[in-house]
Formats: structure tokens, C-alpha cells, sequence
């Protein structure tokens, strides 16, 4: 299976538990694998048959646009759903960083994986 990457995607949104944070945007770093196979694309050069990484990454900024999340744990949730319900992904790990939410740590966030990976290439997914 091979995998597409999104890195240190930057997307706005009000996130966060404390009163404050409900009243502002807030930007959140966003770090993307996806699992798919590019085969198709690549032996006929049509985007078409691959993930098209602009229109990942405009669908994950109209999401954060769309919703107001409590915690970055269920940001991640929904997202990965959203995801991999409107886009060819078999599997996908989901970086998701809040820069500055804690003193002394440059960010805090979580990582998480849905989907299943062919048997053969689970290997090397760590």
C-alpha cells in the first residue's frame, strides 16, 4: 500500500475547553499519512485516480471552519471519519499539534490511526 503525506498542515478553528478559547481561532498543526494505491495514477498521470492533496486539505480547513471542538481528541476523531468517508483512504495516522496550549512545550496534541493496512506493509507502519 503506498501513502500519500500531508505535513505541518496549518488549518484555524476555536478548539479548546476554557471559556477564552471558545471566543478565538486557534491554530492547529496538522501531520497527514494516507494509505492508498497510487498504481493507477501513476502508469496513466491522471489525478483523478490518486488523493488530490489540495482538495484534502481545502476539505480539512471547511471542517475546521464548520465545527467548534472542546478537545483536540475529538477534533481528530471526526476528521479522520470525515476523511476517509469522502476520500479513497484504506488508512490513515493523523497528527494533530496545538502550538502554545501548555507553558514550556512548544505544542501538545495526539496521534491516531484508523483504517487497515494490508498484512504486508503493517511491518513498517511504525
Amino acid at each position: 500500500m503506498d501513502r500519500i503525506l500531508i505535513e505541518a498542515l496549518s488549518v484555524d478553528t476555536v478548539i479548546g475547553v476554557y471559556d477564552w478559547e471558545r471566543s478565538i481561532q486557534q491554530s492547529l498543526s496538522l501531520d497527514l499519512v494516507l494509505a492508498t494505491d497510487i498504481r493507477s495514477a501513476a502508469a496513466t498521470d491522471d489525478l483523478r485516480l490518486t488523493l488530490d492533496y489540495a482538495a484534502i486539505c481545502q476539505r480539512i480547513q471547511q471542517f475546521a471552519d464548520a465545527h467548534q471542538f472542546a478537545l483536540v481528541e475529538t477534533f481528530a476523531e471526526r476528521l479522520a471519519e470525515c476523511l476517509r468517508t469522502e476520500f479513497p483512504i484504506t488508512w490513515l495516522r493523523l497528527t494533530v499539534r496545538k502550538p502554545g496550549a501548555v507553558a514550556n512545550a512548544v505544542s501538545v496534541g495526539l496521534e491516531i490511526t484508523r483504517g487497515n493496512l494490508p498484512e504486508a506493509t503493517q511491518e513498517i507502519s511504525a
